[in-house]
């Protein structure tokens, strides 16, 4: 069976009014999308309830983020738990922005994936390198890295509920682009890395997508690619563009 395509649009802390978020899901409920893709939109938390409520049933919801914890003293966090009681099916874990900003470990966006998928969540899964590290050439070894951690944590059936997103970090927001090259050699040695960590089966299944200042002029390209299964975007969710994003595979 040939990998879903899948298009997933992370607002990040956007829009800041209940307004701006009916604008965005307008343009999204209207437009002609193109139902052959997975389609997942990641508002902030306070969102999450209203959104899965107004929008159209071809689009699903992912949190930004949850805790290993299904509830306790840990003010601020939102739990697995509550994110399937609320009936929110994708969480994003181990963006750059919780490593980088908030200190986020690999072994705890491990441990965080693998109490996701125990509650029955999928998980789109962020790895990726800076600047100086693909300068340096530790591109696949910095990633390896990141995906080694939840390795160890996770059996082999768990992969079926993954999807990595292979995010460089210098092109986060930055308007710098992998090219579709860069990209597929990314995504090829994720494959070949999950077929030897995990299984073949695990490396041929899992869609390896990508992120990093992903737009409407650049996405047919990197989609031809045959190790990129999609986008996770950002900036670019919030635009009109994102509809030509989630059409990239429409000839």
């Amino acid at each position: 069976m040939p990998r879903q395509f899948f298009v997933g649009g992370n607002f990040k802390m956007n829009p800041i009014s209940r307004d701006q978020k009916q604008t965005i899901i307008g343009v999204l409920n209207s437009a002609d999308l193109d139902t052959a893709t997975e389609i997942v939109v990641a508002p902030p938390s306070l969102y999450l309830i209203p959104l899965r409520d107004t929008v159209r049933t071809e689009l699903q919801v992912s949190a930004q983020n949850c805790y290993y914890k299904d509830s306790g003293a840990f003010t601020g966090e939102i739990s697995p738990a509550q994110l399937v009681d609320a009936k929110i099916p994708y969480v994003i874990l181990g963006h750059s922005e919780r490593r980088s900003i908030f200190n986020e470990t690999s072994e705890l966006v491990a441990q965080k994936t693998k109490a996701a998928l125990n509650a029955t969540l999928k998980v789109i899964l962020c790895v990726g390198e800076t600047l100086q590290e693909r300068e340096l050439g530790q591109t696949a070894a910095v990633v390896e890295k990141q995906l080694q951690a939840v390795v160890n944590v996770l059996q082999e059936s768990d992969w079926s509920g993954v999807v990595i997103a292979y995010e460089p970090v210098w092109a986060i927001g930055t308007g710098k682009v992998a090219t579709s090259a860069q990209a597929q050699e990314a995504h090829a040695d994720i494959r070949q890395f999950l077929s030897k960590a995990v299984s073949p089966a695990v490396s041929e299944n899992t869609r390896i997508i990508y992120g990093g200042s992903v737009t409407a002029a650049n996405c047919k390209e990197l989609s031809t690619q045959s190790d990129v299964d999609g986008f996770l975007v950002g900036g670019a969710s919030l635009k009109p563009e994102f509809v030509d994003i989630i059409n990239a595979k429409r000839n």
